[in-house]
């Protein structure tokens, strides 16, 4: 059979495709709100606990989910969560109501929570520890993508038919990433179109635990993991910083339309850009990591921390969002914003992959998930209700705070797994 260079970039191409898919079906909410909340008669407040309804499912959902992809392998794992989640979004257009939308929302974060768990198990399986974070870079800007092309295609479903309408498309499209999904990925084992060379490349450059593991998932020990060091320098970050990304994706119309006085169709036009940037900073991320490896002479551990700093003084950008009187002013803090938490994401994301196994890691991520939006649905809590009492500004403010004290922790806490070391110079992409 003929083989295929560079097989392990057309993998992760795949799961970023997933991943966009997964933030399509989560971001069409916030588009629509505007328009689904004065044809519901739905208030700020309800709207807000709709959107706790799906953080607190995703939430407890993730480390399930981790545990579920650990089990029965990537590929069944991925593609399950990915169909029901496509059926939950579809089901939205018949709600109702505040209380019959949290219930079809609630079902979405439940069937959406193995997206990141999932696609750092992919990259873990595919990747030596050298390019993981630039993999895990391109991977996680789907979640920006997704984000990124919500408004004008819901924006579009509204013009031309209703609101409805955007979410049975958006199921859809994940129903045919499903297919797609079933049909194409494989595990390194099974891949019969990887060469040896790069089979080696991926095996010789992962963690020697790993290395010789011969692809066997046992069940992961959550409870082993939860008691780790490793793991709450993870968990406590992730629940200091996921607010700052929720508030970003369920509220920024909202914001744009109460606060900016902005149409539906400046919205369309403007709303996509804060995520534009947070693709930037996915990718950039990714490759700052190897950057200062190989530049500052620093270990590729500690260039992760690095990169985590970096994203988290960026905060300070839409903290600043009060002190603007321009609404396009507004927006490129916002893209100061989404560029900031995506940098920070993804160096979290490579952390994890570095202190935990490939046989546990799916299940490390989403227990550090968990944490996440568990911090991220106190805050929504809290936000739709002194969003009416201090205005956006101060809470923005806020979100900075917690994301360069979740840096400081990373810091601190973080500690290195033993690994084989890893030579300096430019990643390989072959």
């Amino acid at each position: 059979m003929t083989k295929v260079r560079g097989m392990r970039w057309w993998m992760v191409g795949l799961v970023t495709a997933g991943l966009i898919v997964n933030y399509l079906a989560r971001n069409t909410l916030s588009v629509a709100a505007p328009t689904m909340m004065s044809e519901l008669n739905i208030t700020t407040q309800q709207y807000s606990y709709i959107v706790v309804a799906w953080q607190v499912c995703y939430a407890l959902m993730q480390p399930i989910a981790g545990y579920v992809i650990d089990a029965v392998g990537t590929k069944i794992g991925f593609a399950m969560f990915a169909l029901a989640w496509s059926v939950a979004c579809a089901c939205a257009a018949m709600a109702t109501g505040w209380q019959s939308m949290a219930l079809f929302r609630g079902m979405l974060g439940l069937t959406e929570a193995a997206g990141i768990p999932a696609g750092v198990k992919a990259t873990t399986e595919w990747f030596p520890a050298k390019e993981r974070s630039i993999a895990i870079g391109w991977f996680n800007i789907g979640s920006s993508i997704g984000a990124l092309c919500a408004p004008p295609l819901v924006v579009w479903t509204i013009l031309h038919g209703s609101w409805q309408m955007s979410f049975v498309i958006v199921g859809a499209i994940g129903i045919v990433w499903t297919g797609l999904w079933l049909a194409f990925y494989k595990h390194p084992r099974d891949q019969k179109m990887l060469s040896d060379k790069e089979r080696d490349f991926i095996l010789e450059g992962q963690e020697q635990s790993d290395a010789n593991g011969a692809g066997v998932a046992p069940k992961a020990r959550w409870h082993q993991i939860v008691r780790s060091r490793n793991f709450w320098a993870i968990a406590i970050p992730r629940f200091l910083s996921e607010p700052a990304w929720q508030t970003f994706n369920a509220w920024i119309p909202l914001y744009m339309a109460t606060e900016r006085h902005m149409n539906i169709k400046e919205i369309a036009m403007f709303a996509w850009l804060p995520f534009l940037a947070a693709d930037i900073g996915c990718v950039l991320g990714g490759y700052l990591s190897p950057w200062f490896h190989k530049y500052w002479k620093v270990s590729l551990f500690t260039s992760r921390k690095l990169v985590v700093v970096v994203g988290a003084v960026c905060m300070i950008g839409p903290a600043c969002i009060g002190l603007v009187a321009s609404p396009y002013a507004a927006i490129a803090l916002l893209c100061v914003g989404g560029f900031a938490h995506q940098t920070l994401s993804g160096a979290l994301y490579s952390i994890t992959s570095d202190v935990f196994g490939k046989n546990e890691v799916a299940t490390a991520t989403g227990l550090a998930g968990m944490s996440g939006y568990l911090g991220a649905t106190i805050f929504t809590l809290l936000f739709g209700v002194l969003v009416t009492l201090v205005g956006y500004s101060p809470l923005f403010m806020l979100l900075a705070v917690f994301d360069l004290v979740a840096a400081a922790v990373v810091c601190m806490l973080i500690r290195e797994k033993i690994a084989p070391s890893v030579p300096l110079g430019k990643p390989a992409f072959g």
